[in-house]
C-alpha cells in the first residue's frame, strides 16, 4: 500500500502477474495438447483411414483421458473434420504458398509440381496421402466427411487449373491446351506415384513421376518464337 496522502497508492500487482502467468501457462499447455491431438489423429487417419479414427483410440495413444480429448474436440465427426482441415492446411502451406512467389505461368506450375513431389517424397510416401486414401474410402459413401474432403480437393484442383490457364495465356503452353485434361493428367501422376511408392515399393517412383511430368510439359509447350 502507498503512504497516507499519496495521490496514487502503490498497487500490489504480484497476484495479477501470477494470474497472467497461470493463464499463459494454461494456454500454452492447451495449444500443445491441441497440436499433439492433431498430429496423432492425422497420423492415424493417413495410416488406417478416417473411419478408424475414434476419440477413445486417440486418447489411448496420447495417454490422455477420453473426456479430456472430448472436451477439446467435441464429437468424433468434429475430430475427423479437423483432421481433414489440418491436412489441407499443411498441404497448401508446403505446396501452393511458396509456389505463389514464382512468376505466373509455367514457372509457377513447375514450382507447384516440384514442391508437391518434394512433399510427397518427404511425407505421403511414408505416411500415406489423405487425399488419395480418403477419395477411395469415401468414393461410394455420402455424408459430411465426403463433402468436406471433396471441397478441399476441388479447391486445390481449381487452383492448379488456374495456374495452367495462366501458363496458356502467357504463351508458355500451346493455345489449344485443354486445361482440364492437363490437370487430370498431372493429378493422375501423383495417384500413380502413391501406388508405385507405397504398394509396389518402387524406390524410383518419385524420379519416374518427375520424368513423366517433364515429358508431359514438353508435349504441351508452345514453340519458342524465332528471333529476327
Amino acid at each position: 500500500m502507498g503512504r497516507p496522502g499519496d495521490p496514487w497508492p502503490a498497487l500490489d500487482i504480484s497476484h495479477d502477474r501470477a494470474n497472467i502467468a497461470a493463464v499463459e501457462t494454461k494456454t500454452e499447455r492447451s495449444e500443445l495438447t491441441w497440436a499433439a491431438i492433431l498430429d496423432t489423429a492425422l497420423a492415424m487417419a493417413t495410416a488406417e483411414g478416417l473411419d478408424r479414427l475414434t476419440i477413445g483410440e486417440l486418447a489411448k495413444r496420447l495417454g490422455l483421458s477420453k473426456s479430456g480429448v472430448f472436451s477439446r474436440i467435441g464429437s468424433r465427426e468434429a475430430l475427423q473434420e479437423a483432421v481433414i482441415d489440418e491436412y489441407d492446411r499443411r498441404f497448401l502451406q508446403d505446396v501452393f504458398v511458396p509456389a505463389m512467389r514464382e512468376p505466373r505461368g509455367l514457372p509457377r506450375l513447375n514450382a507447384i509440381v516440384r514442391l508437391w513431389l518434394q512433399r510427397a517424397a518427404r511425407v505421403e510416401i511414408h505416411t500415406g496421402c489423405l487425399y488419395c486414401a480418403g477419395a477411395f474410402e469415401f468414393d461410394d459413401r455420402e455424408g459430411p466427411l465426403r463433402e468436406r474432403l471433396l471441397e478441399h480437393i476441388l479447391r486445390w484442383r481449381s487452383a492448379l487449373k488456374r495456374t495452367v490457364v495462366q501458363a496458356i495465356d502467357a504463351g508458355h503452353l500451346m493455345a489449344g491446351t485443354d486445361a482440364e485434361q492437363l490437370v487430370f493428367e498431372i493429378d493422375g501422376l501423383f495417384i500413380a506415384l502413391m501406388r508405385e511408392a507405397r504398394f509396389l515399393r518402387e524406390p524410383r517412383a518419385a524420379e519416374r513421376c518427375w520424368t513423366a511430368y517433364e515429358r508431359l510439359m514438353r508435349s504441351r509447350q508452345a514453340a519458342p518464337v524465332a528471333r529476327a
